[in-house]
């Protein structure tokens, strides 16, 4: 199964792509639209700021095609970290809009002493499930990942919330919307855990 792996210096594309063919997967970098539609699945990676992300998929002629892609049910999506953001409609951090393909929007984790709270959420955490998901699936043992991040995603509908972790309270570190996926923490930094992600949205 070819993946793409969206390639406009957005996050670590390489660790992202080692993971997919580790996994078996085919990877391929995406770095237009034409690339972007010979693939039936593709991965939004992402570091940094909500403004250079959207900025950058513009430059790259991919705002609208990954629009596009995501209305239809045989193409799966999966955004990780600033990835998953952008998928949403709007930042706290940022002047301009997101994707809009999620209804959600992006607001600061607040710094708080008494709940030891620190911002950026950086490290290990772990994940509890409340619902059944294919992303999720055969991974029964302690689900731990890797976090780096300062904002977090509010969905509209909790029901679309697949994965919560608690920093200080819980909060949304996954989602599944149809086709859609989310995923706050970084599988390709996590090990076997995020090994076992990865493959098993690969086999979707």
């Amino acid at each position: 199964m070819t993946v793409g792996v969206i390639d406009v210096g957005l996050g670590n594309v390489t660790a992202v792509k080692r993971m997919v063919q580790k996994v078996g997967g085919q990877p391929m970098s995406i770095a237009n639209s034409f690339e972007l539609s010979t693939v039936k699945k593709f991965i939004l990676p992402g570091v940094g700021n909500f403004n250079e992300g959207m900025k950058r998929l513009k430059l790259a002629g991919l705002e609208d095609p990954i629009r596009v892609a995501a209305k239809k049910q045989d193409i799966y999506i999966l955004g990780i970290c600033l990835g998953m953001q952008l998928l949403c409609r709007s930042s706290e951090e940022a002047q301009v809009s997101g994707l809009g393909i999620v209804d959600a929007d992006v607001v600061k984790i607040v710094s708080n002493k008494s709940e030891k709270v620190k911002v950026p959420h950086m490290g290990w955490n772990t994940v509890k499930i409340p619902r059944q998901s294919a992303l999720f699936e055969n991974i029964v043992e302690e689900r731990r990942f890797y976090f780096v991040h300062s904002y977090k995603v509010i969905p509209d509908n909790e029901e679309i919330i697949i994965a919560y972790t608690t920093y200080g309270k819980d909060f949304c570190s996954s989602f599944q919307q149809g086709n859609i996926f989310g995923v706050q923490f970084h599988p390709e930094k996590s090990h076997r855990y995020g090994m076992n992600l990865i493959k098993n949205f690969v086999s979707i």
